[in-house]
Parts: structure tokens; C-alpha cells; sequence
């Protein structure tokens, strides 16, 4: 019923950008109440997901020690929409993201965690 698009993923060499890109949508009849926790995971070949960043309804973030400073998240509330920037990209960023949302659907009374497809993010050495 709802449904996290990601966008942005791809190929990069060491040092360079990426600017990842979730919109979370109702497939069917209804809507998006509100979304509490917009954020994004990755996870490695072999290894478990971790957090890359979060934010919150009210713009609070969190970073993954490996990120702060080189990657930014940010939403756009009104298209229910969370970006990732990535800079100064390593190769050991290389991994699947996935985007994330903690959301309630209008008329209900709690609040349900959905995950993206993922995307591919490969960064060269």
C-alpha cells in the first residue's frame, strides 16, 4: 500500500558525488497522515544493514560516524521526499542503500516502518 521509490544510485570514482532520492507514496486508496522518520540504511555484501542518516519530522539528524561531514540528508515534506548528499565518496561506501520511513496513514492510529527497494551505489578506487 505504500511505496518508497529510490533514485540516484549508481557508479562513481573515489572523491566524487552522489545525490540520492526517496519519495514515499500510497499505491492504492488513501494517504500519507504524516511521516515521522525519514532515513536511509546500507548494507554491504556479507554485512548487515546499517544507518547512514535520519531526520525527523521536526529536521533533527542523525549521521553515521563514517558519514558526518561528507553526506547531508534532508526532506522535502510537502512531496514526502528524503534526499541524501554524498560527497568526497570512498570506495568502502560502496553498498545497496535503502530508504526508509516511519509513517501513519491517514485515519489510522499508529505509525508502520517501511523500506525501499534499495539502490546500487558503487564507488570505485
Amino acid at each position: 500500500q505504500v511505496q518508497l521509490v529510490e533514485s540516484g544510485g549508481g557508479l562513481v570514482q573515489a572523491g566524487k558525488s552522489l545525490r540520492l532520492s526517496c519519495t514515499a507514496s500510497c499505491t492504492a486508496s488513501g494517504s500519507i497522515g504524516g511521516i515521522h522518520v525519514m532515513g536511509w540504511y546500507r548494507q554491504a555484501p556479507g554485512q548487515q544493514r546499517d544507518l547512514v542518516a535520519t531526520i525527523t519530522s521536526r529536521g533533527s539528524t542523525n549521521y553515521a560516524n563514517s558519514v558526518k561531514g561528507r553526506f547531508t540528508i534532508s526532506r522535502d515534506h510537502a512531496k514526502n521526499t528524503v534526499n541524501l548528499q554524498m560527497h568526497s565518496l570512498e570506495p568502502e561506501d560502496t553498498a545497496v542503500y535503502y530508504c526508509n520511513a516511519l509513517l501513519q496513514l491517514s485515519g489510522d492510529l499508529t505509525w508502520s516502518n517501511y523500506w525501499g527497494q534499495g539502490t546500487q551505489v558503487t564507488v570505485s578506487s
